[in-house]
């Protein structure tokens, strides 16, 4: 009988005492979150950085190839022009 006067106290002590002892870690969990998504934003911040360094060289690339392209093209044209017209200024 003496037991089971205190028994409703002792459960409401302990579901205190658990709560209280909850509160820190869920803070520090908090500040811990927000350091995972700091770092988290970082890598992400790189990753991007890194592609759109790549897809710069890529494009740089392939711009430089297009124009060389264009630029042997364009003096072929010019030439096998200049060719026609001496041709047709030649005497017969």
């Amino acid at each position: 009988m003496f037991l089971g006067k205190y028994i409703p106290g002792f459960v409401v002590l302990v579901a205190l005492a658990g709560t209280s002892l909850a509160m820190p870690q869920a803070e520090q969990s908090a500040k811990q979150d927000m350091k995972d998504a700091g770092h988290e934003t970082k890598a992400a911040a790189k990753d991007t950085g890194k592609a759109t360094k790549k897809t710069a060289k890529k494009t740089g690339h392939e711009v430089k190839k297009t124009t060389k392209k264009a630029t042997n093209k364009t003096a072929e044209k010019t030439k096998e022009g200049a060719q026609k017209v001496e041709d047709k200024t030649q005497p017969n």
